[in-house]
C-alpha cells in the first residue's frame, strides 16, 4: 500500500513493477484515494540478468498520458537487505537521467606512438562493440548511437558513432582514437596543455543516447573508466549502463509519499548435478529413516526459524522424485502421536500440515481453475449484495434478498467442489488416502476421524482459502475489491463449515460467534449436504484410478493480451503484428480478435511440434517466442520478459507428451527467401539448433531438482550453528542418559533416538562443508576470471 500521495487531492492510482525499465506486472486502479491500499501478490521466476527492481506509481488519467508520481528502485546488490519483512519506502521522483538498463562491450587500451621526431607520446584507442538489453522507448526499439569521450580538468574530447535503427541490442563496432599525452616538442595549437600527470585524472566516459530525429534525444546510460587503470594493459569487458550523477537528485522527494512493500528474493548460484549427488540421496531416503525425526528431511525443518523457509524445496525435490507421499505420511504419523483429541486433528502448523498445503498448491493449480474459476469469475465480474451482518447493512439493503444472493453462491461452489473429485490429482488422493488411514488407526473409535482428517486439509486449506484468496490462485489477474471480497469471505466461512464433517449439528450451530452465519446456516439442515461432503471425501481419499467416464472438459491453463505477426501476408512493418487475445487449454491453443470473441485460429495441443525463443534479430523486436504446428511457424511477441517466460513454460508444459515433438528447429525467422540464423534457402531446411525440451516427458510440474536442493544446502549453511547445537544435544543425550535438564537451547528440539539424529547431523555437516569447498573454488574462479569493469 502507499500513503500521502501527491497530488493532495483524491486521484485514481496503481502502481508497477519494472525490471529495469521493462514492465512486468501491474495492480489494479484503487479509486478516489491519498493512501491506495492495492494488496496484491506478485510472484515471478526472473529470466534475466537486471540492475535495479523498481516500483511506479502512476496516477491513472482518462484523456492524457497516465502520470507517474514517483519511484521505488532497489539494487539488485541491496535486495537481501529488504528480503522477507516489510519496508516503508519513500518514493523518489522519476527523472529520465536516472532511468536506464543495459550494458556495452568496450575494447580500450593505452598505446605508445613514436612521432616523427623520435619523442613518445601516448594513444587511447577506445572500441566501442555492440550494446545489450537497451530500454524501449514508448513500447518500441530504440535508434540508439553513442558518444565516447576523453574527459579531463582541462579537455572535453567527444566522438560519435552512426545511428542504429530500432534495436536494443545494437552493434557497432566502431574504434576512436585519443591522444593522451603529447612529446614536449608538441606546438600548443589547443587551448588546454596535457602533462604527464594529468593521466592520474583523465577518464573515458561512453554515453548512450536514443535519436529523436525531430524530438530531443533520450538519455540511455553512461559508463566512466579511468584512463589510469590501463596503462600498458588493455581491457575488454561488458560495463551495466549507470545513471548520472545527479540524477534522482531532488530537494522535494518528502513531499511524492511513500509505498510499502514485502519483498522476497532469492538467489540460487547452481552447480552441476554430480555436486549435489550425496546431499540429494541424503535427503531421498528421509522417509526410511527410523525414526523420522532422525531424518535429513526432518532437521531440515528443525533448524530453520520458519518451517516454511524448509518446506517449499523440500517439498519440490521429493514430488521431482516421487518421495512425498511416504515423507508425509511418516510425519503425519509423528503428527498424530502429539494429538490428543480428534477434533482437532492436522490443525496446526506442523511440519506435516506445511507440506501437504505446499503440495496442494503446487499439485493442485489446474484443479483449482477447473473447479472454481468459472464461478469465481461469475462472482467477480457480476457482483450481487451478499452481506447478511446486521451492523454491515447500508441503508436500503434488503438481508432476505441478500440472504438467498448468499445462499445461491455457495450452493453453486459447494455443488462444483462436490463434483470436482474426477479432477483431483492422484498424488493428492494419494495423500489424502495416507493422512484418512494414519487417523483412523490413532483414534479407532471416532468413526468421523477419517473424513475430518482429510477435510481439514482439502476444505479449510485448499478450496476455503482459495475462493477468499483468488489471486494468490491465479483464478483472478488482481485482488477484488472490498465488497467482492467480504463477499468471498461469507462464501469460504460457509464452505469451511459445510465441509467440516459433522459440523451441521445444533451443538456446533450454538457455537458460530456470528449469530447471523448461525441464522443463515440453518436453512442447511438437510441430509444431502453431509452426504454430498462424505462421498467427495470417499472419491479424493481412494486410490482407485479416477477415469472418466464421459469426455472431460478442457482445463484453462493460460490467457492474456499478446501481438501475433500475420501469417502468409506480404506487408512488412509495424502492421505486420496485430494484437490479440489469446488462450491456452489443455486441449488446444487459440487466438481470438478481443477476449470472449470466437477463435480467429486454433492450434489442437496434439500438434505442437515446438514452442521456442526467437532471436530478437528476426524483426527487431523483444520478448518474441515460435509455435511449430506443422504449418508455418506463428510468431508471438509477449508484453514482457517474464510474460513471455510463464507462455513457453505454459505451452511446453502442456505438449511434452506429444510424440512428434521436434528435436531441432530455427531460432530465426525465414525472411526475403532464407532462415536468418543458418542461411539456408529451402523452407523445409531442418532447424539448425537443437530444442530445450525435445525429449517427451509425462510430467505436469517443472522442477529444478538441483536448485531446490542447492536452496536446502544454502539453508543448512545459514543455520550451521542449530546444526552444531543440535549435534550437543545428541550427544549430551547419548552420553548421560538421563532425564532432560532444564529447559534450554535445545529444548525446541524434537530428539526421539540421539545416535540416529546425531549419524545424520554428521552427515549432513560433511556434506554442506564438501559443498562450501565446490562453491569458495567456482568463486575464486570467477573472480580471478573477472575484468575490470565487468559484469
Amino acid at each position: 500500500d502507499a500513503k500521502h500521495l501527491v497530488p493532495n487531492k483524491m486521484r485514481d492510482f496503481f502502481c508497477t513493477i519494472n525490471l529495469d525499465q521493462e514492465e512486468v506486472f501491474r495492480t489494479q486502479v484503487v479509486e478516489k484515494s491519498l493512501s491506495p491500499y492495492f494488496g496484491e501478490e506478485f510472484y515471478f521466476e526472473i529470466p534475466r540478468t537486471f540492475q535495479w527492481l523498481s516500483f511506479y506509481i502512476y496516477d491513472k488519467s482518462v484523456l492524457q498520458k497516465d502520470l507517474r508520481i514517483g519511484k521505488v528502485s532497489i539494487k539488485k546488490e541491496d535486495l537481501c537487505n529488504y528480503t522477507g519483512k516489510e519496508n516503508w519506502f519513500m518514493l523518489q521522483p522519476v527523472d529520465s537521467n536516472s532511468e536506464v538498463q543495459g550494458k556495452v562491450h568496450l575494447e580500450l587500451k593505452l598505446n605508445e606512438l613514436i612521432t616523427d621526431n623520435g619523442s613518445v607520446c601516448q594513444q587511447l584507442v577506445v572500441h566501442i562493440k555492440e550494446c545489450h538489453g537497451l530500454p524501449l522507448i514508448n513500447g518500441q526499439n530504440c535508434d540508439p548511437y553513442a558518444t565516447v569521450s576523453l574527459v579531463g580538468p582541462s579537455r572535453n574530447d567527444q566522438k560519435k558513432t552512426k545511428v542504429k535503427k530500432k534495436t536494443s541490442n545494437p552493434q557497432f563496432n566502431e574504434t576512436f582514437y585519443f591522444e593522451v599525452t603529447r612529446s614536449s616538442s608538441y606546438t600548443k595549437k589547443s587551448q588546454f596543455q596535457v602533462e604527464e600527470e594529468d593521466i592520474e585524472k583523465l577518464e573515458v566516459r561512453v554515453d548512450l543516447w536514443n535519436n529523436g530525429n525531430l524530438v530531443q534525444d533520450i538519455f540511455l546510460g553512461e559508463i566512466k573508466v579511468p584512463v589510469k587503470v590501463l596503462r600498458n594493459d588493455s581491457f575488454q569487458a561488458w560495463y551495466l549502463l549507470q545513471p548520472r550523477e545527479n540524477g534522482n537528485k531532488s530537494s522535494k522527494t518528502d513531499d511524492l509519499g511513500s509505498l510499502r512493500l514485502n519483498i522476497c528474493y532469492t538467489e540460487d548460484c547452481v552447480l552441476p548435478s554430480e555436486y549435489y549427488t550425496s546431499l540429494r540421496n541424503l535427503l531421498l531416503k528421509s522417509s526410511d529413516v527410523q525414526p523420522i525425526s532422525a531424518s535429513a528431511a526432518y532437521i531440515l525443518s528443525e533448524v530453520c526459524r520458519d518451517k516454511y523457509d524448509a518446506v517449499l524445496p523440500l517439498v519440490r525435490l521429493l514430488l521431482h522424485h516421487q518421495k512425498l507421499v511416504p515423507f508425509v505420511a511418516a510425519v503425519a504419523e509423528l503428527d498424530l502421536k502429539d494429538t490428543q483429541e480428534a477434533n482437532t486433528i492436522f490443525r496446526g502448523n506442523s511440519l506435516a500440515t506445511r507440506c501437504v498445503d505446499e503440495m496442494m498448491k503446487i499439485v493442485g493449480k489446474h484443479y483449482l481453475k477447473v473447479t472454481l474459476k468459472p464461478v469465481i469469475d461469475e462472482i467477480c465480474e457480476s457482483p450481487k449484495p451478499c452481506e447478511i451482518d446486521p451492523i454491515k447493512l447500508k441503508e436500503g439493503d434488503n438481508v432476505e434478498i441478500n440472504m438467498e444472493n448468499l445462499r445461491y453462491y455457495v450452493d453453486k461452489v459447494f455443488r462444483e467442489i462436490v463434483r470436482s473429485s474426477i479432477s483431483c490429482p492422484t498424488l493428492m488422493c494419494d495423500v489424502f488416502y495416507s493422512l484418512r488411514h494414519l487417523a483412523a488407526k490413532r483414534f479407532p473409535n471416532d468413526p468421523h476421524v477419517q473424513y475430518s482428517a482429510v477435510s481439514s486439509f482439502v476444505f479449510l486449506r485448499f478450496f476455503a482459502v482459495a475462493v477468499v484468496s483468488p489471486h494468490t490462485f491465479h483464478l483472478r489477474p488482481h485482488h477484488p475489491d472490498a465488497q467482492t471480497s467480504r463477499t468471498l469471505t461469507l462464501i469460504s466461512k460457509a464452505i469451511q463449515t459445510l465441509g467440516s464433517w459433522g459440523s451441521l449439528t445444533k451443538t456446533k450451530l450454538s457455537s458460530f460467534k456470528e449469530t447471523f452465519m448461525c441464522e443463515f446456516f440453518k436453512t442447511f439442515q438437510e441430509e444431502t449436504f453431509t452426504e454430498s461432503v462424505k462421498k467427495f471425501l470417499d472419491d479424493v481419499s481412494s486410490t482407485e484410478s479416477k477415469e472418466p467416464s464421459g469426455v472431460s472438459e478442457p482445463v484453462h491453463l493460460k490467457e492474456g493480451e499478446m501481438y501475433k505477426r500475420a501469417q502468409g501476408r506480404t506487408r512488412i512493418g509495424k502492421k505486420n503484428f496485430k494484437k490479440r487475445w489469446f488462450c491456452l487449454t489443455s486441449r488446444e491453443f487459440t487466438y481470438h480478435k478481443q477476449q470472449d470473441k470466437e477463435p480467429i485460429f486454433t492450434i489442437p495441443i496434439k500438434n505442437i511440434l515446438a514452442v521456442e525463443k526467437l532471436d530478437e534479430s528476426s524483426f527487431n523486436k523483444k520478448n518474441m517466442f515460435q509455435i511449430l504446428h506443422g504449418e508455418k511457424p506463428l510468431y508471438i511477441q509477449a508484453n514482457n520478459c517474464v510474460e513471455a517466460s510463464e507462455w513457453i513454460e505454459a505451452l511446453c508444459r502442456v505438449t511434452r507428451c506429444n510424440q512428434k515433438r521436434l528435436s531441432f528447429y530455427h531460432p530465426s525467422a525465414f525472411l526475403n527467401g532464407n532462415w536468418l540464423c543458418c542461411k539456408a534457402t529451402a523452407e523445409s531446411t531442418e532447424g539448425c539448433a537443437r530444442c530445450t525440451a525435445d525429449v517427451p516427458a509425462d510430467t505436469q510440474i517443472e522442477i529444478d531438482g538441483d536448485r531446490e536442493t542447492e536452496r536446502i544446502y544454502s539453508l543448512f549453511t545459514i543455520n550451521r550453528s542449530k546444526l552444531q547445537k543440535l549435534e550437543e544435544a545428541c550427544g549430551s543425550i547419548a552420553v548421560y542418559q538421563g532425564p532432560r535438564k532444564e529447559p534450554d537451547d535445545y529444548s525446541n528440539f524434537t530428539i526421539e533416538d540421539s545416535v540416529a539424529t546425531f549419524h545424520t547431523l554428521q552427515q549432513i555437516i560433511d556434506i554442506v562443508e564438501k559443498l562450501n569447498e565446490s562453491h569458495e573454488k567456482y568463486q575464486k574462479k570467477r573472480s580471478s576470471s573477472a575484468k575490470y569493469g565487468s559484469e
